[in-house]
């Protein structure tokens, strides 16, 4: 029997934060996967190697974890006053299924970035020397991401000396600002969906937590570390190698999604591991990060551990640090009193890998919280182009 031979796509491997994706200028992609849809999710599934039993990426791009199990669309931007449409799949690393649920804050850096690099941006908003703004429509969640790019000689400036904890070598500094980043579109008109800032969530077989739940960047429920038995200091192979507390998460992750109306029964939460993210608080103490560094209670003005695609993360995500910034800016949440309280626009808390500082901008407006837009600062640097390879009947 005759088998197909490889089809090539125009591709490019990029670092975007500390989470790594393919990326793939709309254009390129074969015919069926120029829309939404099982050719395209087929196609992204075989080029990072999923799913895979053996859960190590060996015949893909991906990395085996969450932060490098992504794929990525840009395309010139079909909204008024956008440079780009980023579009964001996050692969399942052991089932055969593609998240579109949710943004991934990392990698909007990288989309700011490789949006110059492919030639997506007029190149008259592109300084010869300087910052480039790069306007950036986030299509999976409806939002607008500014990306402010330096720029030298006309090229994205790539290296530098900008040090981002939980990523080994320093490169440029690139700013982003998550605008309206809360889901205030819901039935509350409120970035909390349940209408209160801390709820008591009943997680059946579990228990009842405190828990405060957030729609601002990425869903989010945020549990206090000492309820569920933690300090908030714990690294990757504490959580990731216990099976029964990672089933623990899960349920609290489920009971949350119900809470928060984006699942209606717990079976959908199978096909929905992207979003909302579980995420647990404590008030400073010091730890060593997962470089050996000392991170100091006085560093930081808050820990942070969350949890992606049903495993602790290696450092943080950056929908995740948007949800962290904004629920911390809003006086009695569990974020913010782990914090210590009282009203601030921008907190440093302490992850696996180091620290990392957030801003938001939050304000009250008839009674709701509304923030206008949180920021951060992340790298991004391509590390390959060219092609990426897969059987031609893979879709």
């Amino acid at each position: 029997m005759a088998h197909p031979a490889q089809i090539k796509i125009p591709a490019t491997y990029i670092r975007g934060g500390t989470s790594k994706g393919v990326f793939f200028r709309l254009q390129d992609l074969p015919e069926a996967c120029q829309q939404p849809g099982e050719a395209r999710d087929k196609l992204f599934m075989r080029v990072i190697g999923s799913p895979d039993p053996y859960a190590a990426h060996i015949d893909g791009m991906g990395g085996a974890t969450s932060s490098t199990s992504k794929c990525v669309i840009l395309s010139k931007s079909s909204v008024p006053d956008h440079d780009v449409d980023y579009l964001y799949g996050q692969i399942s690393i052991d089932k055969p299924f593609v998240d579109w649920s949710g943004n991934c804050g990392n990698l909007s850096t990288a989309a700011g970035a490789f949006a110059i690099h492919a030639g997506l941006v007029d190149p008259a908003r592109i300084p010869q020397n300087g910052t480039a703004v790069v306007r950036i429509w986030q299509a999976n969640i409806q939002k607008t991401i500014i990306a402010h790019v330096p720029v030298t000689n006309g090229q994205v400036q790539e290296t530098g000396d900008f040090e981002l904890d939980g990523v080994t070598f320093p490169a440029a500094e690139i700013v982003l600002e998550f605008m309206d980043p809360s889901d205030d579109g819901d039935e509350s008109g409120s970035m909390f969906p349940t209408g209160n800032l801390v709820d008591d969530l009943d997680v059946p077989g579990i228990g009842t937590f405190k828990a405060t739940m957030i729609t601002a960047g990425i869903p989010t429920v945020f549990v206090n570390a000492k309820d569920i038995g933690y300090t908030g200091t714990e690294l990757r192979e504490h959580i990731n190698s216990d099976a029964e507390a990672l089933k623990r998460f899960e349920a609290i992750r489920v009971a949350g999604a119900l809470r928060m109306g984006l699942i209606k029964t717990p079976e959908e939460a199978a096909t929905r591991q992207h979003t909302p993210k579980i995420a647990f608080v404590a008030p400073p103490t010091a730890y060593t990060a997962s470089s050996g560094k000392t991170i100091n209670a006085g560093d930081v003005d808050l820990l942070v551990r969350a949890l992606s695609m049903g495993k602790l993360h290696h450092a943080m995500m950056g929908t995740c640090a948007v949800a962290i910034g904004t629920a911390a800016a809003i006086p009695g949440t569990l974020v913010n009193q782990a914090a210590g309280g009282g009203e601030r626009e921008a907190v440093r808390f302490g992850h696996p890998s180091g620290t990392l500082r957030v801003g938001a901008q939050a304000k009250q407006v008839n009674g709701q919280w509304t923030v206008t837009k949180a920021i951060m600062s992340r790298s991004a640097r391509i590390i390959m182009e060219g092609w990426v390879r897969v059987p031609g009947d893979t879709f």
